[in-house]
């Protein structure tokens, strides 16, 4: 991970200097991509930026947004067209606002945001969220010309094969407070309200699975290894942290084998750093993942992670070192890790202690946030940078060691 110097940190701009940005969500679930969003929103200086938010429909997550003093609008953004009424709302909202930049995240936000900013001579930035840049993410920038920020180095690289231009490319990790998200001993006031609810003995070992239980994340590949764990580690308990379609069905599984008494399905959970405090380590079972929020808190909460080898998980895990990596869909690879690790308490800390100082090392999420800023007042055109007195900074991040 590239180390910022002092002199590139975040400034501190005169008065009335501030740079409005419009963030162009194509979702507005409680995801991982909304999450990241919600937590630069969060760290970007409010003495510095303004920010407005536009979203294809009101949530729970759009009150979150407000929560933080951001000014939300909603307006339909279908996968495959751009209505008028939406490319009108986001031109009338760019030339009356004073919006300086947008940054837009989903490929249906990133259609909208392209013709928003041709239509008004903004620049744009797109942050792709994704293992891979798809054809469309592809054609927009051809057509346009916006800045690409993906989160991983194999994004990165494919995005240059496919001819991106580097001085149009960051590479940009995902980040995580690793102040929030800290080892169970580290914060000795938690609660173990999972545990109470789901009724999990405090001295039991808890493997959990942190998401969306949908296909692309493995929720199945999950409970599959849990069933056969469950055999050769009959104390051990399963819980699944998230919500999707594919929860009732994967439930009704875990019925049809009798083992609701150790594989639990939690839903959705407020306070993620509790939940962590209350797991001994997480299975990240995804078939596609870029840099996944999940695998970065459960490392900063000092979790060993099973994960399987798939997009920039294998940037972020040490083999042996803070966890194990293993083959997409791999069922029974993951079931022997779990057996192995739920009954060796000794190795689960030293891979989760090693897990949580590579994090704070590399994935801190203030260092993720000063370089999103970079680029953003980068990106404004230079009258706008003079008269704000922004001081320059680098176009292209090139990819982290990692």
């Amino acid at each position: 991970m590239t180390t910022m110097s002092s002199s590139s940190k975040i400034r501190t701009p005169a008065p009335n200097e501030r740079i409005h940005i419009l963030e162009i969500l194509g979702n507005a679930i409680s995801g991982g991509m909304e999450n990241h969003v919600l937590r630069l929103i969060e760290r970007l200086p409010r003495e510095r930026f303004t920010i407005t938010a536009l979203c294809p429909f009101e949530s729970p997550w759009t009150e979150l947004l407000r929560d933080q003093g951001v000014e939300v609008l909603v307006t339909p953004m279908p996968p495959d067209d751009v209505p008028w009424c939406s490319l009108q709302l986001a031109s009338t909202l760019i030339r009356n606002s004073g919006v300086d930049l947008l940054h837009a995240h989903l490929p249906n936000a990133n259609m909208l945001a392209a013709l928003a900013a041709s239509l008004t001579g903004k620049p744009l930035l797109t942050t792709i969220h994704a293992r891979t840049l798809s054809t469309q993410d592809l054609e927009i920038h051809r057509a346009t010309g916006n800045h690409l920020a993906v989160v991983c180095k194999q994004t990165y690289f494919q995005a240059l094969a496919l001819g991106v231009n580097g001085a149009r490319l960051s590479c940009i990790p995902n980040g995580v407070d690793t102040q929030r998200f800290r080892p169970r001993e580290e914060s000795p006031g938690r609660s173990g309200l999972l545990r109470q609810r789901l009724g999990i003995p405090d001295a039991a070992p808890v493997a959990g699975f942190v998401g969306r239980i949908h296909w692309e994340k493995g929720p199945d590949v999950f409970v599959q290894a849990a069933l056969l764990a469950s055999q050769r580690a009959p104390d051990a308990h399963f819980v699944l942290v998230g919500d999707g379609p594919m929860r009732d069905g994967l439930a009704d599984l875990v019925a049809e084998y009798r083992r609701q008494d150790r594989i639990h399905f939690a839903g959705l959970v407020d306070d993620m750093p509790s939940a962590y405090q209350d797991m001994d380590l997480t299975v990240s079972s995804s078939y596609s993942e870029a840099m996944p929020l999940a695998v970065m808190e459960a490392m900063a909460s000092g979790l060993p992670v099973i994960a399987t080898r798939v997009g920039g998980v294998t940037e972020m895990l040490e083999q042996g070192e803070t966890g194990y990596l293993v083959a997409p869909g791999d069922a029974k690879a993951i079931a022997d890790m779990l057996a192995f690790l739920l009954r060796s308490p000794a190795e689960m800390q030293r891979l989760g202690a090693r897990g949580r100082q590579r994090c704070v090392a590399l994935f801190e999420l203030e260092q993720s946030v000063e370089r999103t800023a970079r680029v953003i007042t980068r990106l404004l055109p230079t009258t706008t940078t003079q008269a704000r007195r922004v001081s320059a900074a680098v176009l292209s991040d090139p990819p982290s060691a990692g």
